[in-house]
């Protein structure tokens, strides 16, 4: 959520942003904003100053009735009065409050200066190709789904079977490589990056999904159990983020760095038409989220750090990637800088995201209200949170097997992999 005082202060650039966000309808909020703000700061004055009056009449009628100098009945009615005016001031405020909150919720974040103005996806800015590790792949090759059948390691069928297309089953060796992937990544993260793991809810609240940005924005990709108030998990940054919401924490402590796995559930509303084929587009994935809580000087230097703690991760697998800047037209809402990181896909022929890294600065913690005390100052300050995917496994899943492939058709494990597989080849 944006500062009111800075949009108050500078509407121009939040008008700017909007621009460079593809966002040109939502323009006019600005204004509508702006007046509901300007409403609200005179009722409070108003309210003020009815509450002062109150306060000294309330003082003057009891030194009369103390002192028996004369009847207060006249000012206690006037004081009535002046009880009801403040109540309904209260209201009328509260529901400016209402306005003026729902307006900031659906307003986008800043954006960085570093990130490009940009259309399109066809803008990003390509920051790294990470290749080279020398794979020879010169047979017709199989991609991930012919694979994971003739192996017998995944089976989307009968996971369209059970829950519907989009939900995959993974088997055997199949099942144990995924898990193998995962429990690599929160060890080289809580090992080698210095993260604390977490093992977080699945299920969430809607005030967390606010506070992340998920609500309202996009809650048409958000699963619902509607009676009892829960929503099934985007991303394990809902839940992680979450933790320290409505707190203050230590600054020297800071910064606070969390891993954490979990499945991952998403609607894809809107994804008609797209290639659905495989782990190309699921409504539920594997994994391993980056979450941290910095100083608002040390967020861009923080924001480095989880992409390179991602990318190590992919040339432990020795996995061919690349890594993007995304531009004001397709930077996420919540984000002022993101990277997103692709890995290839020789069977499909194009690159796959695997990896998002953002800045999201204090846009989160506002809304969440997660503060620290800097040293020598005795006003709070908001922190600045960050999240990266370290990784997501199913198009990770989709490189590894395709890149790992022999002309027998059998996939060879990557060497970092086998102490948690106990195996080396599948096939």
């Amino acid at each position: 959520m944006l500062d009111i005082t800075n949009i108050r202060q500078n509407p121009d650039d939040i008008i700017a942003m909007l621009g460079n966000r593809l966002l040109e309808n939502e323009i006019p909020k600005v204004s509508e904003l702006l007046d509901l703000d300007r409403q609200r700061r005179e009722l409070v004055q108003q309210a003020d100053e009815m509450k002062a009056l109150r306060n000294r009449v309330s003082r003057e009628i009891a030194d009369m009735k103390k002192s028996g100098s004369g009847p207060a009945n006249e000012l206690i009615q006037q004081m009535k009065a002046v009880a009801e005016d403040i109540a309904t001031s209260d209201s009328s405020l509260k529901n400016l409050e209402s306005a003026i909150e729902e307006i900031l919720l659906s307003l986008p974040n800043r954006l960085h200066h570093s990130v490009p103005v940009g259309k399109s996806a066809e803008e990003n800015v390509i920051c790294k190709e990470q290749g080279g590790f020398d794979y020879s792949l010169d047979f017709p090759l199989k991609n991930h789904t012919e694979l994971g059948k003739s192996l017998g390691i995944l089976d989307f069928e009968r996971g369209a079977k059970v829950s519907g297309a989009g939900f995959p089953v993974y088997t055997g060796k199949g099942a144990r490589l995924e898990r193998a992937l995962i429990n690599f990544m929160l060890d080289t993260h809580t090992s080698c990056h210095g993260y604390t793991e977490i093992f977080p809810p699945f299920l969430v609240n809607r005030e967390s999904l606010r506070g992340t940005g998920q609500w309202p924005k996009f809650a048409d990709q958000v699963y619902t159990i509607e009676e009892d108030g829960l929503f099934a998990i985007p991303t394990a940054e809902v839940p992680v983020t979450n933790l320290h919401r409505g707190e203050m924490l230590d600054a020297a402590d800071l910064p606070v760095a969390y891993t954490a796995y979990s499945a991952c559930f998403r609607r894809e509303a809107g994804s008609y038409g797209k290639d659905t084929r495989g782990f190309l587009r699921v409504h539920q994935f594997n994994k391993v989220e980056m979450v941290r809580f910095t100083r608002p000087e040390a967020s861009y230097e923080a924001l480095e750090a989880i992409l390179g703690h991602a990318e190590a991760i992919l040339q432990a697998l020795r996995i061919p990637y690349r890594v993007l800047l995304l531009c004001s037209g397709d930077i996420s809402a919540n984000a002022t800088k993101c990277y997103d990181i692709e890995v290839w896909s020789p069977a499909e022929d194009k690159y796959l995201e695997a990896s998002s890294c953002s800045n999201f600065e204090d846009y989160q913690a506002r809304r969440m209200n997660i503060r620290y005390r800097p040293e020598g100052k005795a006003k709070p300050e908001f922190v600045h949170t960050l999240n990266g995917s370290g990784l997501a496994t199913s198009r990770l899943m989709v490189s590894l097997l395709e890149h790992n492939q022999t002309p027998e058709g059998r996939v060879i494990v990557p060497e970092v992999l086998r102490p948690y597989t106990g195996f080396d080849i599948i096939g």
